[in-house]
């Protein structure tokens, strides 16, 4: 979906911001990383230092010890944890210290001890003592202090409260980091990874696509507005004893408005808009993809009435079970959890699923019945009306000149989709600027059509004068087949100027919009594609690698009509066809009949090819003809044909815009 543009203050404005005087500034920025460092040093200070924390204290021996209380200079002891004693002098007495070490201020604290000793036992120590002090009174001998909190304090630290605060350290610094964004599941995090993706366009969010964006889709429009209609007013078609439907299926070849539709409905409708693609179920882990069908449908609970648009919804819904070898169990769970939400047991109303693809064919069939997916929205490349319609769109903030004809370049793009027509008006505009002017003109948008169906020109490319005869030729014998078969498309245009990676020359069809195709139509098209191969053959006596993309349309053409459509009496009226299946290993024919279609192909392209060679012969006048002008001036257009061969004599005299359509591989290209 487009990003949701709310109504925002201006940059300068917003609060925060050193521009606006009204903001409120903003404090130092706390950084919880400053606690996982004193929680790390607590921990290494804890099990490096004990409880002393970095005291410098000075280890001596029990005669070292005696000579300060032989001395006197001794405050008091303290026996800590029953393996050493500190020694704690009396305030005056300077304390040892080691080699190299200035004395602390120890003898001033007595809290902090001069320094220590290790002891075999307490029993001993206490012997050890009284034997010290057996010529001191009573009240002279200095007291011992035994510290058995120590030891437990220790090992408490040590062996229980220190592990933890390290593992609760540790799940704040990497888990709650993994879940900002950072680890898988994305926004989510690890925790999160079941969470649905889904865009949520709020009532009132203001998306700035509308209906009146969405030009030549005028069937399509009518039955999402009305499903939009369904949801504001659902009592105007629930009172006649109708059911709102559970979903509708947008289905289209690419690039014709499918998701432009679906931005315009979140732009119309007042109703809580989901939206998502299909490869936001799919993740690494296995639940994952059932698990966000669950959450996007929960939502839609709470938000109900709303809509659920899922994109290219072949991602998740293809056929279960056709292909054993390419199955995939994790796809098929969030199918099957898809289908249960869509229409199962519970029956969820207010909720209306909106789906897009370009491959319906694939689709399981339990995803396509009523009761789910109640409609299915054909969304077809426009016509020449509905093309003037989408031009008319896309040249609105374009500076166009007063004289640029729509309706003629309407005509001039048979079979382009409305994303098609989008980069046309786009390039046209780049052309324009490049050559410094102040408007867009019918020149520019030519250059335009040319760039998007041949490639970029190659003026700098050299091609030898031998191999550029050859292409001029082969280029006439496109056009001069196609201007005399009687089913061929009309010429628009032959070039002979180099274009894209590999086309060295390419001719531009009309076709017309006709929704079924005889024998003969194809029989035609195949030969018209054969004809330049055939003038080198004739005139040259030798074939080139300028072929290969009419070889690889006529092949296709050809297995098509012998193993799709039954136009061939060996194989019969069968259709081998099946799409859900075309990525099998196995072939839905033994492998005689595939040696047998294999035949029919190779004959009926050698029949097309023959067929057209004579043809050719018969014209091998008007051949020259093209050849030599088009190695003059390199284009020629309709007219210059009409002009060097006459009228062509299949001409049809019906309007353009009446009896119109697309088939774009017909612009047949010489490939180097």
């Amino acid at each position: 979906m487009e990003d949701n543009k709310q109504n925002t203050p201006p940059n300068d404005l917003r609060p925060g911001n050193d521009n606006n005087p009204n903001a409120p500034r903003k404090g130092p920025k706390f950084n919880i990383y400053w606690i996982y460092g004193l929680i790390l040093l607590a921990i290494v200070g804890a099990q490096f230092y004990g409880g002393n924390f970095g005291a410098s204290v000075t280890e001596k021996s029990f005669q070292e010890f005696r000579e300060y209380l032989n001395k006197k200079q001794v405050n008091k002891v303290v026996v800590v944890n029953k393996e050493h004693v500190e020694v704690f002098l009396k305030p005056g007495t300077v304390p040892p210290t080691a080699p190299g070490k200035v004395p602390s201020l120890a003898a001033a604290n007595d809290k902090i001890p001069a320094f220590t000793f290790k002891i075999g036992s307490v029993e001993q120590f206490n012997k050890d003592l009284a034997d010290a002090q057996k010529d001191v009174t009573e009240p002279e001998k200095i007291p011992v202090i035994y510290d058995i909190h120590g030891d437990v304090l220790h090992a408490f630290l040590q062996t229980f409260l220190l592990p933890i605060i390290f593992l609760v350290a540790m799940y704040f610094l990497v888990f709650r980091k993994m879940g900002t964004g950072g680890g898988a599941g994305g926004a989510g995090g690890i925790f999160n990874i079941g969470k649905s993706k889904a865009q949520l366009f709020e009532k009132g969010t203001r998306v700035n696509i509308t209906f009146n964006d969405v030009a030549g889709l005028d069937e399509a429009k009518v039955e999402v507005m009305e499903i939009v209609d369904f949801l504001k007013n659902p009592k105007k078609y629930t009172a006649l004893g109708g059911k709102i439907p559970k979903g509708a299926l947008l289905v289209g070849p690419p690039g014709t408005g499918k998701t432009l539709l679906a931005k315009a409905m979140a732009g119309e409708a007042q109703v809580p808009f989901f939206s998502m693609s299909g490869s936001d179920f799919v993740e690494l882990f296995v639940g994952v993809g059932a698990s966000r069908v669950r959450d996007v449908f929960k939502q839609a609970r709470e938000k109900a009435p709303c809509i659920v648009f899922i994109d290219e919804i072949d991602a998740i819904g293809r056929a279960r079970g056709k292909n054993m070898m390419m199955s995939n169990d994790e796809r098929e769970n969030t199918l099957n959890q898809m289908l249960v939400e869509m229409d199962g047991f519970s029956g969820d109303s207010g909720i209306i699923v909106l789906a897009a693809t370009n491959r319906p064919d694939v689709l399981d069939a339990a995803l396509l019945r009523p009761g789910r997916f109640d409609r299915q929205i054909s969304i077809d490349i426009p016509d020449v009306k509905g093309r003037e319609k989408i031009f008319d769109v896309h040249l609105k903030p374009i500076k166009r000149s007063k004289d640029l004809n729509i309706k003629k370049l309407a005509i001039q793009t048979p079979g382009f989709a409305g994303a098609d027509i989008a980069n046309i008006c786009n390039e046209a505009a780049l052309i324009a600027a490049r050559k410094g002017k102040n408007e867009v003109d019918m020149s520019d948008f030519n250059d335009a059509i040319d760039r998007v169906i041949g490639g970029l020109e190659k003026k700098n490319k050299i091609i030898l004068p031998e191999e550029k005869r050859i292409i001029a030729y082969h280029e006439a014998g496109h056009a001069v087949s196609g201007w005399f078969l009687e089913h061929a498309h009309p010429l628009v245009k032959v070039t002979i100027v180099p274009r894209g990676v590999a086309a060295l020359g390419y001719a531009q069809y009309l076709p017309k919009e006709v929704y079924i195709r005889t024998t003969d139509h194809l029989m035609d098209d195949m030969c018209m594609s054969l004809g330049g191969r055939a003038v080198e053959e004739l005139v040259f006596g030798k074939i080139s690698t300028g072929a290969l993309s009419d070889l690889q349309h006529i092949t296709k053409m050809a297995y098509a009509m012998v193993s799709m459509y039954g136009m061939n009496s060996a194989i019969g009226n069968i259709s081998f066809y099946d799409p859900q299946n075309e990525n099998s290993f196995s072939k839905p024919y033994s492998e005689e009949t595939g040696k047998i279609i294999d035949d029919e192909v190779r004959k009926l392209v050698e029949l097309a090819y023959s067929r057209v060679k004579e043809l050719l012969n018969d014209k091998m006048e008007a051949v020259k003809i093209i050849a030599e002008e088009l190695l003059k001036r390199e284009v020629l257009f309709k007219d210059d044909m009409e002009r060097l061969l006459g009228k062509r004599p299949y001409e049809d005299n019906s309007p353009v815009e009446d009896d119109e359509t697309s088939f774009p591989e017909n612009n047949s290209t010489t490939a180097a």
